[in-house]
């Protein structure tokens, strides 16, 4: 991971530099402010107060004296008050500044806190998010360790509306969809007589199961097609060998149908393939204008194995990397669908870690980070472990 969230106190990191939420006027606040001046010692002040007033979204660097860091870097965000996008560029350019001075120190590690969640009152949630899209879009061009320190709990679950949301979303789809394995569309019993509400596979049953005993009432004799069976839900199925004549041109009942001007010998359906995963990827980078590396930072792959797959045309990724590189794109839902059934993945309702990706894509959170987290509060397989 390119950056981490850690539950921890602000003043224990060990880094080159800590950010401190700021008052404007060199005076100790509230909070994190507080705090970081109670550890650093009275020197923190005498060097604030040498420097003056700062200006809202602007961030300058002090001496971080008794604390275990090299740097304070302290930064003006701005308070939530018409909850406007104005706001929300304001506090963009406040995690901007900070990571900048950072940079022009040659830190190699910072730590920030949420900035503006405390009395200047943006939501926790908020502020994650854009901390988050920040800190991906320097580390395209940056080197740096950054921490994002949480204390609370709330604040480390990123806030109890989104979850609730995202858990309303799982219950409507993927609890939806396992009922409806099971019952049929709506919840009817598939062992109910009459029922009408079937999916699709009772459907299939319920026909096929008429057909062959409506042929034993009429005690049809025509003898048994031992190229055709039943399978265990008395389905109607190809056997194998029957597949076999399609593909290699022998004659059979299923090639029989293929009208003449439609058949494809074998060499022609390969010919005919789609793209592969690797061809598509570079293709979508391509007209997205974007470098390489940007997508794979974002995606959070490793350059060896972005590599790999645009190196080897045959390369199939796993689905967790396929699923990344789907959101660095900024792929709609549609899109991500097409694009990872090119390396043979899809996103199904009867699974809760792509109910949750389906979820993310849905509502454009495309930060792989944060999809992580929420993956990781539903104990599903975060896309970090590819």
């Amino acid at each position: 991971m390119p950056f981490e969230i850690v539950r921890n106190d602000i003043v224990k990191m060990q880094v080159d530099a800590v950010v401190n939420t700021a008052n404007p006027h060199p005076v100790v606040g509230t909070g994190v402010d507080t705090a970081i001046h109670n550890a650093a010692g009275p020197e923190l002040l005498k060097a604030r107060e040498e420097i003056g007033d700062i200006k809202v979204c602007e961030a300058v660097a002090t001496p971080a004296f008794d604390l275990p860091a090299k740097y304070v870097i302290h930064v003006v965000g701005p308070a939530w008050v018409d909850e406007n996008p104005v706001e929300e560029e304001m506090l963009k350019r406040s995690y901007r500044a900070a990571l900048n001075v950072a940079a022009e120190l040659k830190c190699e590690s910072i730590a920030f806190p949420l900035l503006s969640t405390g009395n200047y009152g943006f939501p926790k949630s908020l502020s994650l998010r854009i901390a988050l899209d920040e800190f991906s879009d320097f580390l395209l061009d940056h080197e740096m360790d950054i921490y994002l320190t949480v204390f609370g709990e709330e604040a480390f679950k990123l806030s109890n509306s989104l979850f609730k949301s995202i858990q309303s979303y799982i219950d409507e789809n993927y609890v939806a969809s396992k009922f409806e394995e099971e019952y049929g569309v709506d919840g009817a019993p598939q062992h109910v007589p009459g029922a009408t509400n079937l999916s699709p596979r009772m459907k299939a049953r319920r026909e096929a199961q008429r057909e062959y005993a409506a042929g034993q009432a009429l005690g049809a004799s025509e003898p048994v097609d031992e190229d055709v069976s039943y399978d265990v839900d008395g389905v109607l199925e190809s056997s194998l060998a029957a597949d076999e004549a399609v593909v290699f041109g022998a004659p059979s009942m299923l090639a029989e149908a293929i009208p003449d001007g439609k058949k494809e010998t074998l060499t022609e359906m390969l010919d005919n393939m789609d793209a592969g995963f690797s061809e598509t990827l570079l293709m979508l980078i391509d007209m997205s204008g974007e470098k390489d590396s940007d997508v794979y930072n974002r995606a959070c792959v490793s350059r060896q194995l972005f590599s790999k797959i645009r190196n080897n045309p045959n390369y199939t990724p796993k689905k967790p990397t396929a699923v990344s590189l789907a959101l660095a794109l900024h792929l709609d839902l549609e899109e991500t669908q097409a694009f990872i059934a090119h390396a043979g993945y899809t996103l199904t309702k009867s699974s809760k870690f792509d109910v949750i990706i389906m979820y993310c894509i849905e509502n454009k959170i495309y930060n792989v980070v944060l999809v992580d987290e929420l993956l990781h509060e539903f104990d599903q397989s975060q896309l970090g472990g590819k």
